[in-house]
């Protein structure tokens, strides 16, 4: 029976929720990490505060490490306005969506012994900002952040010992991501701890029915996937 339009957008949607699950850890530890920095700033602040003299000048560096840690937990917050669909984005330049879905899998594709590489131009690229060596932002940056999550996916959950995923730019609007393998005795044993069961890995019909449903045409090889940035 084919799938209704109806069935595909649902499909989509389990892929798309996939792989929020797998950029949670990165996403909770952005957000835990100012906590704690606040909860050592206000035991601190307290010593101070219980001390037979209080340096008013000890206090206000205190309150203002809070006062940033705070910040910082709001913006990391607010982030997680970046992977609704349904709001309209600023849009995203292409080394700034390279350093984002890199700093948020590097370290459970580390843990599998996949090291992730990207060309020069995105390593010395920041991981926010508006401009990068192309000046040029592309429009739907959560639609474009959900397809080269889902591709780095793929290649992590169906290439053959893959020990390495390297992400170049392809053309002047595109990004290309290839597979590299390796020996298998050499590679770290598989506990499990990211890589999803077989029964929710990313094949080629999950992303393509992802970047069917986002309105992206994706070129999808056996241990390659080329991705337009723009749509259509």
């Amino acid at each position: 029976m084919k799938a209704s339009p109806g069935a595909r957008s649902w499909i989509a949607a389990g892929v798309r929720h996939e792989l929020l699950t797998r950029a949670l850890p990165a996403l909770r530890h952005d957000m835990a990490a100012p906590v704690s920095v606040m909860r050592m700033g206000l035991l601190m602040l307290r010593r101070q505060l219980g001390a037979a003299t209080i340096d008013p000048a000890v206090c206000e560096e205190r309150a203002a490490l809070i006062d940033h840690q705070i910040a910082e937990l709001v913006a990391a917050v607010r982030s997680l306005r970046d992977w609704e669909l349904a709001v309209e984005d600023d849009g995203i330049t292409r080394a700034a969506l390279v350093a984002q879905c890199m700093n948020l899998m590097r370290a459970a594709f580390d843990f599998q012994g996949v090291r992730l590489t990207s060309d020069e131009a995105f390593d010395a690229a920041p991981a926010t900002g508006a401009t990068d060596a192309s000046a040029t932002v592309w429009p739907s940056g959560a639609s474009l952040r959900y397809l080269l999550l889902g591709a780095l996916g793929y290649l992590h959950d169906n290439v053959p010992h893959v020990v390495g995923i390297h992400v170049a730019a392809d053309g002047d609007a595109g990004l290309w991501m290839r597979a590299s393998t390796g020996d298998t005795e050499a590679a770290p044993s598989d506990t499990g701890a990211h890589r999803a069961p077989r029964a929710l890995a990313i094949d080629a019909i999950a992303l393509q029915s992802l970047a069917d449903d986002l309105g992206y045409a994706l070129t999808i090889e056996r241990d390659a996937v080329r991705l337009p940035l723009a749509a259509g």
